[in-house]
């Protein structure tokens, strides 16, 4: 059942299933997902690795051709560097991938290569975009994006794509957190378009997180507005 929130107070409450309540999520009065922390966003005393969109200044001490140059990965995380072809550079520290183009360039091209790998900028403010959409994937957050823009971003919905069932996961305070939306709720002003922040999942139709779920969305005859959920599990 839907718990509301009084007295301007927010309040918690076991999702009741045919079994008895659930102890694995709790259904949250509130019509969107609070915005995620500073901590939550940011990233403490690990070492810096490659990902989707970064520019890196790569350079092949001693050959003018390879000498301070700029490249950008795609969205997958790949460079393409002369003479060493397409690397998948995503999740490598800047210092692994120098010596994976130092391999790929010795004894072939240059006996002993120097190279030195710089990150110039970073995207790591991203979204991940699942499910049934056109290109899934991991896209920038730049400046305010909506749900509706992250969608667009992947390229759209695949033609038979579940618009009243996508979730967005979010991690609040160090809690994992679920909403559920309905575009077609959206596109027609029913509720507002929700903002979509760095590091979370959108997942469009059906998923493993979406099965998680199910009992919930069964308690309400339609979803006329967000159903916020927060993950005990």
């Amino acid at each position: 059942m839907f718990l509301s929130a009084c007295g301007g107070q927010t309040h918690y409450g076991p999702v009741q299933t045919a079994s008895g309540p659930s102890s694995d999520i709790q259904i949250l009065a509130a019509d969107t997902l609070p915005a995620p922390s500073a901590r939550d966003r940011s990233v403490q005393f690990r070492p810096y690795r490659i990902g989707p969109f970064d520019r890196l200044a790569i350079d092949v001490f001693g050959v003018d051709e390879l000498a301070r140059k700029e490249y950008r990965t795609d969205a997958g995380g790949r460079v393409s560097f002369p003479l060493a072809g397409v690397i998948e550079a995503g999740g490598l520290t800047p210092a692994e991938l120098e010596n994976e183009i130092a391999q790929r360039l010795r004894g072939r091209y240059i006996r002993d290569p120097q190279v030195t790998v710089n990150l110039v900028e970073t995207v790591s403010q991203v979204v991940t975009v699942d499910g049934q959409v056109r290109q899934p994937g991991l896209y920038p957050v730049v400046g305010r994006m909506t749900l509706m823009q992250a969608v667009a971003t992947a390229k759209g919905l695949e033609e038979f794509a579940k618009q009243d069932e996508v979730v967005v996961f979010r991690t609040v305070d160090g809690q994992r957190m679920a909403a559920i939306y309905n575009l077609r709720a959206i596109r027609s002003a029913t509720y507002e378009d929700p903002e979509i922040y760095a590091n979370d999942i959108v997942v469009v139709g059906e998923s493993t997180q979406r099965r998680l779920i199910r009992d919930a969305i069964g308690l309400t005859p339609a979803l006329l507005s967000p159903l916020v959920i927060l993950l005990t599990r």
